[in-house]
């Protein structure tokens, strides 16, 4: 029986395309039935509604409500029978309480060599612009799963680039994203292969 998934973005949704390109073609035993967005721009949104999946949009314009907003997303959740939530993306920090629920059901991809520049404040080109900065001679990404720290959960899988003399945030990025493109459909697939 596939695994039910849902994705969190908040971008572009280039990794979320890679799941979703896997899945359609049957190499992950998994469908996803829900994408959720931080963002109501997010191209993901777009990715997901050509292709019939359903989505929801967390509405961040009132703090005081951002835990009601999760309980939202919660039943959801539960309603759609989701086994594993995948963050493919998605840059805000999770409350406590929908981590704990969903502890060993949610993996995340990060855009670098956890435990290096990982933690709060790292998040997209901001990782990369600091492994520049410490000189670092390779750089890469993590699948881990989420837990209550940021960015500390158990890893999955790493994949590892080069960082070059002339690199710049954009150059690496862009390295790192082919590599994200790999791994993240293959900790999914070991995962739904459960």
């Amino acid at each position: 029986m596939k695994k039910r998934i849902a994705v969190f973005v908040s971008g572009t949704g280039s990794n979320f395309k890679a799941i979703l390109e896997k899945t359609e073609a049957g190499d992950i035993n998994a469908e996803i039935v829900l994408v959720v967005s931080s963002n109501p721009t997010a191209g993901a949104l777009s990715i997901a509604e050509n292709s019939q999946i359903k989505t929801h949009v967390i509405n961040f314009k009132d703090k005081s409500k951002i835990n009601s907003e999760y309980v939202i997303v919660s039943d959801l959740l539960t309603v759609l029978n989701i086994d594993y939530i995948v963050l493919a993306g998605y840059i805000k920090i999770l409350p406590a309480f929908f981590v704990k629920k969903y502890l060993g059901r949610m993996i995340n991809i990060h855009p670098s060599l956890i435990p290096k520049f990982s933690g709060v404040g790292y998040y997209g080109h901001k990782v990369h612009e600091s492994v520049l900065a410490a000189r670092e001679n390779e750089s890469g990404c993590t699948v881990h799963f989420v837990d209550e720290g940021v960015d500390t959960g158990e890893i999955i899988m790493q994949a590892i680039v080069p960082v070059f003399g002339d690199d710049t945030p954009d150059t690496l990025a862009a390295r790192v994203l082919i590599e994200e493109h790999k791994i993240l459909p293959l900790a999914l697939k070991k995962l739904c292969a459960d």
